[in-house]
């Protein structure tokens, strides 16, 4: 069993100052990575084979770019969600345009839908399709915050790093999204709600 700590191994910024140059090194960073960035896309899509390609994207995405790398006090692990998170956006944005819906064009900025996971709490009792429609009304940073949260599975500190907001206020726009979403659950579950 892997225990989560909010830094990473002794040797992951070792690793990450070799991997430039040190295709090993990479390798290992990958692999101790792969499967959270997986999950993390299979959570936001529901379908495999997307998952699938926005971990390879995040990972030849991160290769380029690892030589301009400064890992901070978190090592990479937030540096290769917020490449994971905007693959989904830039997806979610490309087919919107494809479909024309305006509806999903407003939602451009989104980082896509919630199914599972801590949204138990929020969903509990409504149906996942209902959660999801809710998830597209927020506001980006709202969708962004619960995302990275709850499906990446970031620790707080993990979460705001991503976001670029210090810990203390990511912790109130988490939860003022929690807030908003069960709120935009209950308008649109018919038998919930004001009646």
């Amino acid at each position: 069993m892997v225990t989560r700590s909010s830094h990473p191994p002794d040797d992951e910024h070792e690793l990450i100052a070799r991997a430039s140059t040190d295709p090993e090194a990479f390798a290992e960073l990958y692999r101790r990575h792969v499967d959270g960035i997986h999950r993390f896309a299979l959570r936001r899509t529901g379908a495999p084979d997307v998952a699938e390609d926005v971990t390879a994207v995040t990972f030849e995405r991160a290769l380029a770019r690892i030589g301009g790398f400064r890992a901070g006090p978190n090592g990479i692990r937030p540096w290769l969600y917020r490449i994971a998170a905007n693959e989904l956006a830039d997806r979610h944005r490309r087919a919107s345009r494809r479909r024309g819906d305006p509806t999903q064009r407003a939602a451009d900025r989104t980082t896509d839908r919630v199914a599972h996971g801590e949204f138990d709490r929020v969903d509990d009792g409504f149906e996942a399709a209902v959660v999801r429609d809710a998830m597209d009304t927020l506001s980006a940073r709202y969708q962004q915050a619960l995302t990275l949260r709850y499906l990446a599975d970031l620790e707080p500190a993990e979460a705001a790093a991503v976001m670029g907001v210090p810990r203390p206020l990511f912790s109130v726009v988490l939860n003022r999204a929690t807030n908003a979403l069960r709120l935009a659950v209950e308008r649109r579950e018919p038998d919930r709600g004001d009646t």
